[in-house]
Parts: C-alpha cells; sequence; structure tokens
C-alpha cells in the first residue's frame, strides 16, 4: 500500500511541474510566478527523487514476506541498515515535501496583509530550492546511534545544521514583508504568525538534535517527540489552517466567521503549546516513546497532565473549526471575488470559479497582477471556445508557444486506477497478484493512451 501511495504521488507531481512549466498564463515568467507555486514546483521535483526510495524499500519488504527474499533478513545475510538507509532517504525530505507547500501559503498570506509583495522574492525562491537540496543529504541524522562512522556523523551534523539556514532566510523575509508592510490582522495571518513563533521554536529544537552528543542522549525520548511535532504540526497545520480560512471564500463562494476564526487559533495556539512543550522537559528527564504507560513516582506526571489538558484544547479547537465550517457553508456571509483585496491571479476570478477558471485568458503584467494593473485588464485571445484548448507558453518567460486540445473526458482513467488498485491490494496476500493483475492494468492503460481522432475532425 505504501508503494501504492507513492505511485499516486509521482502521478500528481509529473503532472503539476509539467502544468507549472508550460501551461502558465502568458506573461507570467519565471519572475513573477506566485510564491505558492514556486513551493509546489520544488516539492514536486523533491516528490519525483524521494519517491522511489520508500517504494523500493517497501517492494523489498514485501518481497522478503511472500517470496522469501532476504533483504533484511540478518540470519540469511540481509542487512537491517539497509531498511533504515532506503527509508530514511525518503523519510527526510519527506518532512521538507510537507513543509515546503505551507511555507508556500505564508509567503502568500503574508504579502496580502501586509499589503505589499514578498520582501525579497528572489531569496525566497532560492531558500525553497536550497532546501530542496539539502533535504536530500540529512537522512542519517535519524540513525546516529546505529553506530556509523566518526566522518558520516560528523558531515551529517553539519548539513543537519546547515538546512536551517533557508528557513532562516524566509523567515527573515516574512519580518521583514510585515515590518514594511500595512498590516491587517485577519484570521489567516494570525495562523501564520502563530506558525513563525511555533516553527522557530521547533527549528532551534532540531538543530540541537542534530549534534550527535545531544541526539545519543535523547534519542527515543519525548525530547525528540516535542520537536518534530513543532516542527510539523508548527510548519504545515498552522498554515494550512491559515490557507484554509484564507482561500475558502474563493473555494466556496463563502466567508468563513472571523470571531470564530480567532477563537480557532487561540485555542489551537494554546493548546498546542500546552500539550507539546512540556514534552521537552520530559524528554530531558529520560521518558522514552513508544511506552505506553509509567509507574507513579517518576516525576513526570505534572506535565504529561499538562499535555493532556492541552491536547483537549486542541480538539475543542479543531472542533470549533469545522463547526465554523458547516455553518459557514450553509449561512455564511457571500464572498465577493476578492474579498482580502490580495494581488495574485486566483482572485481575478468569481468566487467560485467558473469551471474552465478564466473565460478569458489574462496576460499578467507582474507578480502581483491585480495590484500592477492599470486601467482595462489585458487578455489572450484566439482560443476555440467548442473544444478543450489551451495555450502551450514557453518554460522561462511564458511567452505563448501553441495551442494544444485537452482529449474529451474518458471512462478509461477511472478504469485503469481501480485496477491498478486490485493489483496491490492483491498483492498483500498473494505474489500472483502482480501478473494476474498486470493484464488488466495493461489493457484499460492501451485503452486510455489508443490514439483517437478529435471530434471536430473527419477520420481519414
Amino acid at each position: 500500500m505504501i508503494t501504492f501511495t507513492e505511485v499516486s504521488s509521482l502521478a500528481v507531481a509529473v503532472q503539476l511541474i509539467v502544468t507549472i512549466f508550460k501551461l502558465r498564463a502568458p506573461g507570467m515568467s519565471l519572475n513573477r510566478l506566485p510564491v505558492f507555486a514556486w513551493s509546489q514546483l520544488v516539492t514536486s521535483f523533491m516528490v519525483v527523487f524521494a519517491m522511489p526510495g520508500v517504494m523500493i524499500v517497501s517492494s523489498a519488504l514485501i518481497s522478503d514476506r511472500l517470496v522469501t527474499t532476504h533483504f533484511f533478513d540478518t540470519n540469511a545475510g540481509g542487512d537491517a541498515l539497509l531498511f533504515q538507509h532506503l527509508f530514511w532517504f525518503f523519510g527526510h525530505p519527506e518532512v521538507y515535501i510537507i513543509f515546503l507547500p505551507a511555507t508556500g501559503m505564508v509567503s502568500m498570506i503574508v504579502a496580502t496583509f501586509a499589503r505589499r509583495p514578498i520582501f525579497g522574492y528572489p531569496a525566497v525562491v532560492t531558500s525553497l530550492v536550497a532546501t530542496a537540496f539539502l533535504a536530500f543529504g540529512l537522512w542519517v541524522h535519524h540513525m546516529f546511534v546505529t553506530g556509523i562512522a566518526q566522518l558520516g556523523a560528523s558531515f551529517f551534523t553539519a548539513a543537519s545544521m546547515m538546512v536551517a539556514i533557508p528557513s532562516g532566510v524566509q523567515i527573515f523575509c516574512w519580518i521583514a514583508t510585515l515590518w514594511e508592510g500595512r498590516i491587517v490582522y485577519r484570521t489567516p495571518l494570525l495562523f501564520c504568525l502563530g506558525f513563525i513563533v511555533v516553527f522557530v521554536i521547533g527549528g532551534l529544537s532540531g538543530v540541537m538534535v542534530a549534534s550527535v552528543p545531544i541526539d545519543t542522549q535523547v534519542h527515543d525520548t519525548y525530547f525528540v517527540v516535542a520537536h518534530f511535532h513543532y516542527v510539523l504540526i508548527g510548519g504545515a497545520v498552522f498554515p494550512l489552517f491559515g490557507g484554509l480560512y484564507y482561500w475558502f471564500p474563493k473555494i466556496t463562494g463563502r466567508m468563513l466567521s472571523e470571531r470564530a476564526g480567532r477563537w480557532n487559533f487561540w485555542l489551537l495556539f494554546v493548546g498546542f503549546n500546552l500539550t507539546f512543550f512540556p514534552m521537552h522537559w520530559l524528554g530531558l528527564a529520560g521518558m522514552p516513546r513508544r511506552v505506553y504507560t509509567y509507574p507513579a513516582g517518576l516525576g513526570w506526571g505534572d506535565a504529561n497532565l499538562l499535555a493532556t489538558i492541552g491536547a483537549f484544547l486542541i480538539g475543542v479547537s479543531v472542533l470549533l473549526f469545522l463547526v465554523n465550517v458547516l455553518m459557514s457553508l450553509r449561512q455564511g456571509e457571500t464572498a465577493p471575488d476578492n474579498p482580502w483585496h490580495a494581488g495574485t491571479l486566483e482572485w481575478a476570478t468569481s468566487s467560485p470559479p467558473f469551471v474552465c477558471n478564466f473565460p478569458e485568458i489574462p496576460i499578467v503584467p507582474g507578480p502581483e497582477p491585480l495590484w500592477e494593473e492599470r486601467g482595462e485588464r489585458k487578455l489572450a485571445y484566439g482560443l476555440r471556445g467548442d473544444v478543450r484548448e489551451v495555450l502551450v507558453t514557453h518554460l522561462v518567460d511564458a511567452t505563448p508557444d501553441h495551442r494544444y486540445t485537452f482529449p474529451d473526458p474518458s471512462i478509461w482513467p477511472l478504469l485503469a486506477a481501480l485496477a491498478t488498485t486490485a493489483l496491490f491490494i492483491g498483492s498483500i496476500f498473494t505474489p500472483w497478484a502482480i501478473p494476474i493483475g498486470a493484464v488488466p492494468v495493461a489493457v484499460t492503460l492501451i485503452g486510455w493512451f489508443w490514439p483517437k481522432t478529435p471530434a471536430d475532425e473527419p477520420e481519414a
């Protein structure tokens, strides 16, 4: 099932890369691409390079179980550390695969509510790319207690500390954007400000556990649990809530309640810190991970009680968000096309958007096109309206290249997905599912990609 999931991720990653590179609006050169699109592009490339690692390790593991290979069976000459290396080569980039799209959301939201373009746009984009490169050189810091060579540990310690630099550059760019802007405090921005506070704490503890002596002492303790929750919940969940409040009006045509949103933020912020900050103390006091109960009298009870209270506050916050969504969908304020007075292109269409996104394709004059327009909006013409025709643009400067006709709706992609699902689920139980299941997969793929005559052209 892990392999199945990663195959799906690879397919999505390739589609996003091609779409961002070749199907941008005319004028949207790479230096005008929204930071969120940059973050998705960089993340997609990371998926392409990271996911094969976990696909290999999961395939080798199921081979050991089903057809008695010995990749990881130490009694038969296999190597258990090989599993860890392959898994963590995927596992640490995966942290940034989760984190980088969130930073793209933060850049968009901060710029909108600071009422100015993001400070240091080239530095922010370069930091995204640098983080992606460095993420592939860190995986062994999860294995410092496995007995690796000291030279290797020193290299991965340095790389683990170095990855904090591009993240710090982005944080300083966000602070500078707010510092020089005219700040409007709305719920999406509150979640971004909370993200900055929480992620900085998580980043500082990350630099600590990058050091071999400290990591050896706190390995498999609650200090590590505290660290990765500050990094992942702080680095992904807070921006995700901000993004949901920010784009909900565009997606649904309704505004979420601002009052409920502020309660949602403060309950989450207080509950999160009440839950996970005491875990730093617990870890330093020796409380181990993955043990469900402990003897009394070890001095861990009060901090665990605080963490439990904080967890309930987090639950109340999430429940409040769900109630807010349901109430807003039914009777929320109708959203205008651009309720936040943002500058990026998605706010130039209706809320919710047309099925085709834009009836006429806009020409992009700058990084914040809605703030830079002077007079009437410039539009691109020449595409047919009776077929699914799109404009393909050049990679760097987004000048028009050619027109391309998308295929008509088809049942074959769904059938191919169902056949692939049956193959992977069957492979859990028997290796014969792979050769047998490959037949319907091949048939559906052939049906999907078989050349078809366009509806408006007669057959030869």
